[in-house]
């Protein structure tokens, strides 16, 4: 018997009104790792911004993880979640089995028994990481698969919204500190 998908066509739709309806980044990320936790019945999940001069990734928002499991070191490009540069999704079923992991007692002593690291590209390049972490081994659907694919693009798309935003507000404030010159 095959396993039912944990996603539906409206779990998606919130996922994107949530996204469509964040005014800062910091809400937006808290709101989705607690949409994605609540949805699938996961232990956790973690949204990560790369920092390209030090090749790791930086934590934006994690919900259902301790701070010791958040805070247990650097994140780095190559070396976590092996696999070419997470470049590709990688989906680690049970982690007791798994040689791809960066920091596998950490994982342990956590209870997370699954991971699923999708790369968050936009344009070609690879901004971020979306991951989530189960508390078994986890057999994901096809279904499944698609729908964190889906939902990591979108993700991508928020991300650059954001950052466009970003730099026209500073635009703006600048031209707004210079306007009086020209007066």
């Amino acid at each position: 018997m095959a396993k039912a998908s944990k996603i539906s066509l409206e779990i998606y739709q919130l996922f994107v009104q949530t996204i469509t309806e964040s005014n800062h980044l910091d809400e937006m990320a808290d709101k989705l790792t607690q949409l994605l936790v609540g949805s699938l019945g996961i232990k956790g999940a973690s949204l990560f911004i790369l920092n390209p001069e030090l090749e790791e990734l930086e934590l934006l928002s994690s919900t259902g993880l301790s701070i010791d499991y958040v805070k247990k070191g650097p994140i780095l490009v190559d070396k976590s979640i092996k696999i070419g540069s997470n470049r590709e999704p990688v989906i680690i079923r049970d982690t007791a089995t798994s040689d791809r992991l960066q920091y596998p007692e950490k994982a342990e002593q956590e209870g997370v028994r699954a991971i699923v690291s999708y790369p968050i590209i936009v344009r070609g390049k690879i901004i971020g990481s979306l991951r989530l972490y189960h508390s078994e081994q986890w057999q994901l659907t096809q279904e499944d698969i698609r729908f964190v694919e889906a939902l990591s693009q979108t993700i991508g798309l928020a991300l650059l919204c954001f950052r466009l935003a970003n730099v026209v507000g500073n635009v703006k404030e600048t031209v707004n500190d210079i306007h009086p010159v020209w007066l």
